[in-house]
């Protein structure tokens, strides 16, 4: 198990966890501010650097075009892929005045479970991940913290979630309606499974110091 690290450019809430030697940093275009501030050095920067230029004598600088289907972030998780990571932390994915950015973020990381490998989003005391016909356990954090779960397609079959204050059992979830918003994690381990389909699923986590 490789980690990578991804910083961009959006919201950044605090790292909840540093890089340690082993594993790969990719900044993405103005995601590097954030890297200098927490004085960590990626071992990437890429993007169109519409938000920024690279820095004077950075050396490994992958310019990416403007007009293209990625976005900075995903070009930075093909690259994690390709360098064979499978658990990446997303920071600065949210948040800003780019909400197309942050549903962008939300689906790349189906793209990222599609392959594999499986991301975490981290927003303002709040993450994010996708399971596709599996199961999750999550650990309580915050007392009555929340949870919630969406529906990344046309249905989610099957949906089960113990230890919850609204339980699920063989629920169906569709993206029409929002069953599955503002839950709360009762349990010291909720569990949350789809026997068909994928579901992004996000839960509180406890402030920073």
């Amino acid at each position: 198990m490789r980690r990578c690290f991804i910083f961009a450019a959006g919201s950044f809430y605090g790292l909840r966890e540093r890089p340690v030697p082993g594993d790969l940093v990719i900044a993405a275009d103005a995601g590097y501010r954030i890297c200098r501030g927490e004085g960590i050095v990626p071992d990437l920067l890429l993007g169109d650097f519409d938000s920024m230029e690279p820095p004077a004598g950075f050396a490994q600088v992958r310019r990416l075009p403007v007009e293209k289907d990625d976005t900075d972030t995903l070009a930075a998780l093909r690259a994690g892929l390709e360098q064979t990571c499978d658990i990446f932390y997303i920071y600065g994915g949210t948040g800003g005045k780019r909400l197309d950015h942050t549903l962008a973020n939300l689906q790349s990381l189906l793209f990222l479970r599609r392959r594999g490998a499986r991301g975490f989003l981290y927003d303002d005391d709040f993450v994010w991940t996708v399971l596709e016909n599996e199961a999750l356990v999550i650990r309580k954090t915050v007392e009555w913290g929340l949870f919630s779960a969406f529906c990344l397609g046309d249905r989610a079959e099957g949906v089960d979630e113990e230890g919850f204050q609204y339980p699920l059992k063989d629920a169906v979830l569709t993206p029409e309606f929002p069953l599955g918003v503002s839950n709360h994690i009762l349990e010291p381990s909720a569990r949350v499974s789809v026997r068909k389909g994928a579901l992004a699923v996000g839960w509180e986590l406890a402030p920073l110091d």
